[in-house]
């Protein structure tokens, strides 16, 4: 079955026109085409079901979800999708499901507009799960780009009278293309097909679309050919595409959001939600400071960036988890936006914590993923750990054999013997070359 759905710690599903409800097992949940894929084991709940066909649809455009944030077919409606009616199948005249009901426009100019997703986002999800066991995405090429209609920006980029195509005019820094494409080339095609000047392609008899199309028929892990105008040469290039790694989530996939827990101090990452719930009323949580005497007079700081601690500059949660976690001065001190500073007494801190965890029924200190090192040193399994300021036996180790370089992901160590609690096993994320480090 699919349909779309929120996460929930339990699903259950009815037969339309029965009482009786099964429990359902979420298979995948893609939140980029706003569509999940469920399945029941009790054999009574299919029945006498039978199976819907899929057809096609006419006024195919690429259309934003809002929910996940993407950029793919869609297909709209004249009419209304309010909410307890969405994730319904619509049909065609024929009884073919073409699509599902997912979003509506809200505008004062325009009343009953809703939109489906159309069958070609469907077959991209199922194939997705068909093919890797399970939801992987859907790839972007991770570049912004221009229509180059104007004869003038066309001749500035050095194209002649018979080319096309689009110019980027923004890279996405944490996408593949980063390193092959650059600001100011024109895209001229893609996997071989023409891109106009208005950015569409070929789709169809007699049609075109956006070109963002194509991108969007690809699979994450696969590549695409492209031809490129720089500096008035043609090259061919060849472009990995992947999931958008974004440095801002656009969703938790339905997650608690992370956080960790000092002094009362509660500090967790930037999502869209998180900022949602600052400037919007969608989303309900946000960062509190736990009332204790130890954090008298900061009682009002929230949803506050922090810049920097004891002077070293913050990049994620895991390293501020670390370095508060491994600080051996006497104070704890954090630069925050607008200039404010916390300072806190670190033994004081560290004890009032336990307590305010407890008054709270907050049950760990921190909801963070692995923890923050940096190594240059090889490591191997039963070997000692010592870096930055850390011991311990290593029990495990994931990464890249022989690598000299800076790994372009981190690597993950277990190790056994760290800190106070040296009976505990830590994972640790490694962000430097492993030389030597094996699985």
């Amino acid at each position: 079955m699919i349909g779309r759905m929120r996460v929930d710690s339990c699903v259950k599903l009815k037969r339309r026109g029965d009482d009786t409800k099964f429990v359902a097992q979420v298979l995948a949940i893609g939140h980029e085409c706003d569509i999940a894929l469920l399945s029941v084991e009790d054999e009574s709940f299919w029945k006498g079901v039978e199976p819907l066909k899929f057809g096609s649809l006419p006024r195919l455009q690429v259309t934003s979800y809002t929910h996940g944030s993407s950029e793919l077919l869609g297909v709209q409606i004249d009419a209304a999708i309010n909410p307890g009616n969405s994730g319904g199948p619509a049909f065609n005249n024929r009884g073919e499901c073409v699509g599902i009901a997912f979003q509506s426009l809200k505008s004062d100019d325009a009343e009953n507009i809703g939109y489906i997703v159309p069958t070609p986002v469907i077959y991209h999800f199922l194939s997705d799960y068909e093919r890797n066991g399970k939801y992987t995405g859907f790839p972007i090429l991770g570049v912004q780009w221009q229509r180059l209609e104007n004869p003038a920006l066309r001749n500035s980029l050095g194209m002649s009278a018979n080319m096309k195509g689009v110019m980027v005019r923004r890279i996405e820094p944490t996408s593949y293309a980063s390193n092959i494409i650059q600001v100011n080339d024109v895209i001229m095609s893609f996997d071989g097909t023409p891109v106009a000047n208005d950015g569409t392609v070929p789709f169809r008899t007699g049609e075109r679309i956006s070109f963002g199309f194509l991108v969007s028929q690809k699979f994450s892990g696969e590549s695409a050919e492209l031809c490129v105008l720089r500096d008035g040469k043609q090259s061919a290039v060849t472009v990995p595409l992947r999931v958008p790694t974004r440095l801002v989530p656009v969703h938790i996939a339905g997650k608690l959001p992370s956080y960790f827990i000092v002094a009362g101090l509660v500090f967790t990452p930037v999502t869209q939600p998180f900022l949602e719930s600052e400037y919007g009323t969608e989303y309900e949580y946000e960062t509190p400071v736990l009332a204790h005497d130890v954090n008298i007079g900061y009682e009002d700081i929230t949803n506050t960036q922090v810049l920097k601690f004891n002077g070293e500059e913050i990049l994620n949660l895991k390293q501020l988890a670390h370095l508060v976690d491994t600080c051996k001065a006497k104070y704890l001190q954090f630069e925050l936006e607008h200039a404010e500073i916390v300072v806190l007494e670190t033994k004081a801190a560290y004890a009032a914590t336990e307590e305010i965890l407890a008054d709270h029924c907050i049950p760990s200190s921190s909801e963070v993923v692995g923890k923050f090192l940096k190594t240059d040193n090889a490591m191997e399994t039963g070997e000692s750990l010592a870096v930055a300021g850390k011991g311990g036996e290593v029990v495990w180790v994931k990464g890249y054999e022989g690598s000299e370089d800076v790994c372009a992901e981190p690597i993950m160590v277990l190790a056994r013997g760290e800190g106070p609690r040296n009976d505990a096993v830590n994972l640790y994320m490694v962000t430097a070359s492993p030389r030597g480090a094996k699985e």
